[in-house]
């Protein structure tokens, strides 16, 4: 880990791959499988949904990187929230994303009232993503992007809600200080779940 560049602020002309790093990443996660079933349409539809947010983050919460210490690109990547204040909606989101997502429209909807239905009400940060290249994978870098800003929220008192996507995931927030919610799965349509999981140091 030592090799790797220090965690520093995106900058918004690198937000488009910070989204496209984010949808390689979550590519065979069982979410964005439902969200985009045909595997010719998933990245590029993600990398646009994923990019959206991450611009929205900017502006509202933290958008973190790591670099490639080869210098080709990102390798990981840590996106948040900032729920200890009111935050509107992405500017247009509602017409964006049916730009977007297209005849996958209903899906992204569909992932929108699950969460907003699931939402905690209390004042946190939320960790929207963590995503990590597979080409630096093993090396330690979602737990040192997490480290950061879990510290500064520890100092200022401020907690941290995430929705994991899978029991390995589970795992490793769990080892990180996270807690399982009630409830704690909220399944899509299809069944597929996310985990609901809150620090509070």
């Amino acid at each position: 880990m030592s090799d790797y560049p220090e965690i520093r602020s995106a900058r918004e002309d690198e937000l488009g791959a910070v989204g496209h790093l984010i949808s390689q990443s979550f590519f065979h996660l069982g979410a964005c499988e439902y969200l985009v079933p045909p595997l010719e349409d998933r990245l590029q539809v993600h990398t646009d949904y994923f990019t959206l947010l991450t611009e929205h983050a900017n502006n509202y919460g933290r958008v973190d990187v790591i670099d490639d210490p080869s210098g080709n690109g990102l390798a990981a990547t840590a996106v948040w929230f900032d729920y200890t204040r009111e935050a509107p909606d992405p500017p247009n989101y509602e017409e964006r994303l049916r730009a977007l997502a297209g005849e996958y429209l209903d899906r992204f909807e569909a992932l929108d009232e699950l969460f907003a239905a699931h939402h905690p009400h209390d004042p946190h940060w939320h960790l929207a993503f963590l995503a990590v290249h597979a080409d630096h994978q093993e090396h330690g870098l979602g737990g040192k992007l997490m480290k950061r800003t879990h510290d500064e929220l520890d100092a200022a008192g401020v907690p941290q809600y995430l929705e994991a996507t899978n029991a390995n995931n589970v795992r490793l927030y769990r080892r990180t200080g996270y807690s399982d919610m009630e409830p704690f799965e909220m399944p899509l349509p299809d069944g597929t779940p996310f985990f609901r999981m809150w620090r509070k140091v």
